[in-house]
């Protein structure tokens, strides 16, 4: 990993996990102490029904710079991201996928990327030509089909958004997590619209996908389909009929009510 005097804090949803969130928070602290940086680890579990928390907090016990924090009941994942984010320190948040299926090892490159390129936001691309996937037919034609639809929508350089795999200078979400109203389908498109929109550099990094989920469509069904489409034109109309995120944003008020600050 690059020579990195600041922090950095990895922000871990978890919806039952428990099976393997032990070894899972337990890989990715090695990961970074072995790199020797200053780092945190904020495990959120999202309302799991399992022992995720209690498998959390184990790991919290047994190693340091491990939060565990718990919401009770399931509010989605950009929900618990955001809880998460109150508990971090960083001067750089990582999102990281609590099941590890993208490895965080890769966050060597994605740090790199971002300060080679001077950019604000880097988020792993499963559509980057160097991408390595071990990932369902049936997923790689929905996520294409939902990236052309953001490119109309929202022109955003990015050809993914879903991954999830993604580094922020904080600055950027002390910013935008404020106007973000998304909980659960399409939090990472309204964030990263909103980033974007904002004049932050948003770019991409090839990610190494493992995906290890039995199911045909992962944790993915058609009611989830219908949310998040309906979610993503929900952001559409706040962003370019309503014009919500620019008044918002425009309000000196709002930028010192932010998420991130205690």
């Amino acid at each position: 990993m690059l020579l990195f005097k600041e922090k950095i804090s990895i922000i871990m949803p978890a919806y039952n996990e428990g099976a393997h969130i032990y070894q899972n928070l337990k890989e990715t602290h090695s990961v970074f102490k072995k790199a020797k940086i200053r780092f945190e680890i904020v495990l959120v579990n999202d309302g799991s029904n399992d022992n995720t928390y209690g498998e959390s907090r184990r790991a919290a016990a047994d190693f340091p710079n491990i939060i565990s924090i718990n919401i009770t009941s399931n509010g989605g994942k950009g929900n618990a991201l955001k809880e998460g984010f109150h508990y971090t320190t960083g001067d750089f948040v990582v999102f990281l996928d609590a099941d590890l299926d993208l490895h965080p090892e890769q966050l060597h490159y994605m740090l790199k990327v971002m300060r080679d390129d001077q950019a604000e936001v880097v988020t792993g691309s499963k559509h980057h030509p160097d991408t390595e996937l071990n990932y369902p037919a049936s997923r790689k034609i929905l996520s294409k089909a939902y990236a052309l639809i953001l490119k109309i929508l929202f022109n955003l350089p990015l050809k993914d958004t879903q991954t999830g795999l993604k580094v922020f200078k904080r600055e950027v979400l002390e910013r935008v997590f404020p106007v973000v109203l998304c909980k659960r389908y399409a939090f990472d498109v309204e964030l990263l619209a909103n980033a974007h929109r904002l004049g932050y550099k948003v770019i991409e990094a090839p990610v190494v996908l493992n995906f290890r989920r039995v199911m045909k469509w992962g944790r993915i069904g058609m009611k989830d389909i219908y949310h998040l489409g309906m979610d993503t034109m929900a952001i559409f109309y706040r962003m370019h009929i309503l014009r919500y995120y620019d008044r918002v944003l425009e309000r000196p008020e709002d930028s010192k009510n932010c998420v991130g600050i205690k």
